[in-house]
């Protein structure tokens, strides 16, 4: 298939999509069953979620092994039926690459412990100070020690994450030959490109320092909660060494000119500068930040956006995530943002669910099994709500359609919004992508935007040289700031709340 510069993606996270056979899991055959619902959308592309072997500490991003599908959600025949089907519904699919660490159960990890030095430069070991204390004072983004010291070896271990994610050195041709061959495995397998995992994290410098103390203006744009002690630091010695952007044109060469490569960014601060380096010629397509979910795509922070971008094609648009808690609030307000995400060039992310304005559920914490969740509960990130199963009914008593057995987080989800999210919501979806489509908006050029307080006014310029505005009410404003003449298309307004949005050809 052709490779679109601005696809709308639509992320799966498998172990919640459906289940196939009563495991309580989701798994690839139940991705396969429901694929035209997504196809029906009008998306160009899946994306996975890790569906490789793994112990599941991290749900999935702690991998053993990148080669190979974990039992849990099939088999390799499995997953080429389900590309078979994708392709035969005119979707492309991405696989999730987790570059920067692998699970402590990885053979390479062990035999690192074992005392094979050839595995041990595949990972960052160090000895201790002279006092036994670790390297330096280096956090993990969890907010966790990031050395462990390892007895066998007598040396510390760096991990970015989790102690059971020992990071990997992306620098050592070993590990660089392991990534390309399995890549290509998957480009074999007719995968049409890649998500690559905090590709801001994937390098550090290697004079090793402490990092400083964050400077006021460093610590509030750190992604993730100010109470997380990773955010006192300024990390610039542990992310984002000179080298760190320009090893993007390292995936892009294994990957191929012809695969839609989009990578996360985890760093708050001067997270849009960052993108538009991954993003240079030869190195990725998009990058996603955490501006438009921190922000929940307010005007201000869109205006900001397209201020601080050479493109917004270089930046993939989303607002809930695996990782993050849905957005979703049930109301008008959801219409109004999925309408503002269509209209936006660039590429656009789509949740599994946010297409039924699924709210974040409320789970308690004997149920909750994601660490980051349950290092901070009950202020935590709300990382394991967002992967409640999906509903494919609005029947519990039939597990919402998920599964035959018992799903593997409870699904409490309440029928009356269920079945408005299928009636109201997926409709609106379904247009909204078909205009998107129609009109070209994805890879227009934003020729005017301004935000006046809740009120987004941008203007954009299509290839085909139409012009369209789209004003966005985003609460306080009237429902008279969305009521010119004769709109293309607009949302209905909420009452006494405001939110609304319209589009115009102009």
């Amino acid at each position: 298939m052709e490779r679109n510069k601005t696809p709308a993606i639509y992320q799966i996270y498998p172990r919640s999509f459906q289940d196939s056979n009563g495991s309580g899991t989701g798994d690839l055959p139940g991705i396969t069953r429901r694929l035209s619902h997504i196809a029906d959308l009008g998306v160009d592309a899946i994306w996975l979620s890790p569906i490789y072997v793994s112990p599941m500490i991290d749900g999935g991003y702690d991998i053993v092994d990148h080669r190979h599908i974990d039992p849990m959600f099939g088999t390799l025949d499995d997953f080429d039926a389900m590309v078979a089907k994708a392709h035969d519904l005119g979707l492309q699919v991405y696989l999730d690459q987790v570059l920067n660490h692998t699970s402590d159960q990885c053979p390479w990890f062990l035999d690192a412990i074992a005392g094979d030095e050839g595995m041990a430069d595949r990972y960052l070991w160090r000895d201790p100070k002279p006092d036994g204390s670790p390297p330096n004072n280096w956090l993990s983004q969890f907010g966790l020690p990031a050395w462990h010291w390892n007895h066998k070896r007598r040396q510390y271990y760096y991990s970015q994450f989790l102690p059971q994610q020992p990071s990997l050195n992306l620098r050592c041709p070993g590990v660089q030959d392991e990534i390309a061959a399995q890549m290509q495995g998957w480009r074999n397998r007719g995968v049409d490109g890649f998500r690559f995992d905090v590709v801001t994290a994937f390098l550090w410098d290697e004079v090793m320092k402490d990092n400083p103390p964050a400077r006021p203006e460093v610590q509030d744009k750190v992604a993730g909660e100010n109470f997380n002690p990773y955010t006192y630091q300024d990390h610039v010695y542990d992310m984002l060494p000179g080298d760190g952007a320009s090893y993007a044109e390292n995936l892009r060469k294994w990957a191929g000119e012809d695969a839609y490569l989009f990578g996360e960014n985890t760093s708050g601060n001067q997270s849009i500068e960052l993108a538009m380096a991954f993003t240079q010629p030869g190195r990725l397509d998009s990058v996603y930040t955490t501006d438009l979910p921190e922000g929940r795509g307010s005007p201000a922070v869109v205006a900001d956006m397209v201020d601080r971008s050479e493109s917004l094609h270089r930046i993939a648009g989303w607002l809930s995530s695996h990782d993050q808690p849905r957005h979703s609030r049930g109301d008008a307000s959801d219409l109004v943002l999925a309408l503002q995400m269509a209209f936006l060039p660039g590429p656009w992310i789509i949740y599994q669910g946010e297409e039924l304005s699924l709210p974040q559920p409320k789970l308690a914490k004997g149920d909750v099994t994601d660490p980051l969740d349950l290092l901070y509960w009950p202020d935590g990130p709300g990382r394991e709500g967002a992967r409640v199963p999906v509903p494919w009914t609005s029947d519990p008593d039939d597990q919402f359609g998920f599964t035959s057995g018992i799903p593997w987080l409870p699904m409490t989800w309440d029928s009356d919004g269920i079945r408005r999210g299928y009636d109201v919501v997926l409709p609106f979806y379904r247009n909204i992508i078909a205009l998107r489509r129609e009109h070209d908006w994805a890879s227009a050029k934003v020729i005017a935007c301004e935000a006046n307080g809740d009120i987004l006014d941008i203007t954009i310029l299509t290839q085909g040289g139409q012009r369209f505005r789209g004003l966005f009410s985003h609460g306080a404003g009237q429902p008279g700031d969305c009521s010119e003449t004769e709109p293309l298309f607009r949302t209905q307004p909420d009452g006494d709340y405001g939110w609304c949005g319209a589009i115009w050809q102009v």
